[in-house]
């Protein structure tokens, strides 16, 4: 038996990123994967979410908006709710604030991913995808820098371009894939490593 190498994977998008998400969780559900997929799609923060309710309609796996102090469980979808800011504590479990917005997003990828990197460091799995500013770039660099695995979105495939972009000028990550071959990789990480 071999250890489970990655225990969580953290998603950021933004613009053209609800599409981009269905397809890549749609690909990883019917692959079966088992890992808590933690997501951060930037909304307006007035707007009532119905992000979970869309994404429940279309899994089989359970979708939960994430809950301040709730733990971290496997198998689950969580997306972040619009207006908070969402962290990963080292205990494994979901902070939430209403702190300033961190390159004019609330919630912010780049929080999400950085306190993802000191909660579980090399056994973590970043994806960057479409969307129209940096956010998510420092994020994902930090990822990388705990020996976590990151994944870009290939630059041509995505709905603006940006954000992949951002974080290609900031640093090199493992992989810059289409979505089809991002979901993949993940599945075959997973099976590789699981018990």
């Amino acid at each position: 038996m071999t250890r489970q190498a990655y225990e969580a994977v953290v998603l950021g998008a933004s613009a053209g990123g609800v599409e981009a998400l269905l397809y890549l969780f749609g690909a990883l559900d019917s692959g079966g994967c088992r890992l808590p997929l933690i997501a951060v799609q930037h909304l307006p923060e007035k707007a009532q979410s119905q992000l979970a309710e869309i994404l429940a309609a279309r899994l089989k796996r359970p979708v939960r908006e994430a809950e301040d102090k709730a733990p971290v469980q496997p198998g689950v979808l969580y997306v972040a709710a619009p207006g908070y800011h969402l962290s990963i504590e080292n205990d494994r479990s979901f902070s939430l604030s209403s702190e300033a917005p961190v390159n004019f997003s609330r919630p912010s990828i780049d929080l999400l991913f950085e306190s993802a990197a000191h909660a579980y460091g090399p056994k973590l799995i970043g994806v960057l995808l479409t969307g129209a500013n940096e956010d998510g770039s420092a994020g994902l660099e930090q990822i990388a820098q705990y020996g976590g695995l990151t994944l870009v979105q290939e630059p041509a495939e995505a709905a603006v371009a940006c954000m992949p972009l951002a974080a290609l000028q900031r640093f090199s990550p493992d992989h810059v894939l289409r979505l089809r071959d991002m979901a993949e990789l993940i599945l075959r990480l997973e099976e590789v490593h699981a018990e």
